[in-house]
């Protein structure tokens, strides 16, 4: 299984994230269905509401609060019925009061080291290439 990568919950929904991937994302619990053990997240990006449902049955028992921020960390499943992907949270916890401008940038600044890193490997793994007698 591969590490967790952070997903705003916006690009959960839009094919950034594949079935089986692991994923850490955040929104406003807006509905919970315990017979179900399925909770939403939404969060508003761009003027555009968006949602992703969760599966809570390894985390149950789950003492929701309805408008309350959390995060949730899983493994992106298909959507009963085919249309959309839904995360089977193997942790889901309550953040409310967490400044979320300030997570989001956290995360986007974590994107840029990585890929940066990523890109400094590349440079040196070419350059080792070079170097390397035939």
């Amino acid at each position: 299984m591969s590490p967790a990568v952070f997903h705003f919950l916006w690009e959960v929904n839009f094919g950034a994230v594949k079935e089986g991937d692991s994923v850490r994302t955040f929104g406003r619990l807006v509905s919970y269905q315990p017979e179900e053990s399925k909770a939403t997240l939404s969060i508003q990006h761009a003027a555009r509401q968006h949602q992703v449902v969760v599966q809570t049955t390894f985390v149950e028992p789950f003492d929701p609060i309805i408008g309350a921020q959390y995060i949730v960390l899983g493994e992106i499943e298909k959507a009963e019925g085919g249309d959309g992907v839904m995360v089977h949270a193997r942790v889901l916890n309550c953040v409310d009061g967490v400044n979320l401008a300030l997570l989001q940038r956290g995360v986007n600044e974590q994107r840029s080291y990585f890929r940066e890193r990523g890109e400094s490997k590349g440079d040196a793994a070419t350059a080792a290439q070079q170097r390397a007698p035939l």
